[in-house]
């Protein structure tokens, strides 16, 4: 694969360092990132892991600025992932939350069709169409006309992923899509993912689930202390573990 998607370069983030009115220092700085070099490729299925407050996530919300980086640069697809571009990436880099952040005063089909409607990306029967063709595909389809406070976990966490590709999206990110979910839910989210990963589409997966990342993606990230410790194929990462801190993670996990 050569076609890159993704390119990052000297990423950090750092929170506080901000001296609030009429305190007499500044807030102690905590680097949350500290200089992360990445490529992307079209197709990969890439899962970040590390422990809790490693920075995965900042670094999963610097790619479409929900963050604003500290410093270093992001292009996506060429284009660099600023201001004046974030509109443009949004319509193509998909995003999939913990909390499912479905509108709860649209129905589940209103959800899907709201942000291409507003983008006018084309016309209303098409914008419809594609909704129900989504709905089937996470088999959802009899749900369209209810609102999301009526759905269980798991099948809220479907309607944001379908959500996400009503914009036909070239990637997208999801961050602990199965942290929030009762285990039971888990299951039916994670498949409907691994259904995902074989159409092709570029996906970046920062999760807690070792059994996915080992079974879907093509690599394997680990991240600590706020820089990328590891980037491997999964069954070198999990099997022949190089880093000490990755060792003492694994033991955990697995």
């Amino acid at each position: 694969m050569t076609d890159k998607i993704l390119e990052v370069r000297g990423l950090t983030k750092t929170y506080g360092g901000v001296k609030k009115r009429g305190a007499k220092k500044a807030d102690p700085t905590l680097d949350v990132l500290k200089g992360i070099d990445l490529d992307i490729y079209r197709g990969d299925v890439v899962c970040l892991i590390g422990p809790s407050g490693c920075g995965k996530s900042t670094f999963l919300r610097c790619l479409n600025r929900l963050e604003t980086p500290s410093s270093g640069s992001i292009k996506f697809e060429g284009v660099e992932v600023d201001e004046a571009h974030i509109d443009a990436v949004r319509q193509k880099m998909g995003m999939v939350f913990q909390h499912f952040n479905l509108f709860p005063h649209l129905t589940v089909k209103k959800n899907l069709e709201l942000a291409p409607s507003l983008l006018k990306l084309k016309d209303k029967e098409a914008i419809s169409a594609r909704a129900d063709e989504l709905l089937a595909r996470v088999g959802l389809a009899d749900k369209a006309n209810v609102y999301p406070k009526s759905l269980s976990g798991g099948q809220q966490q479907r309607i944001a992923i379908a959500r996400a590709l009503a914009m036909d999206p070239d990637v997208i990110l999801f961050d602990e899509p199965t942290s929030a979910l009762d285990p039971e839910m888990v299951g039916e989210v994670l498949e409907l993912m691994k259904e995902l990963a074989h159409t092709g589409i570029t996906m970046l997966v920062v999760t807690h689930e070792m059994g996915f990342a080992r079974e879907v993606s093509n690599r394997v990230i680990f991240i600590d202390d706020g820089k990328i410790q590891e980037d491997e194929p999964p069954q070198e990462l999990f099997s022949n573990p190089k880093h000490p801190r990755l060792k003492a993670f694994l033991s955990k996990m697995l």
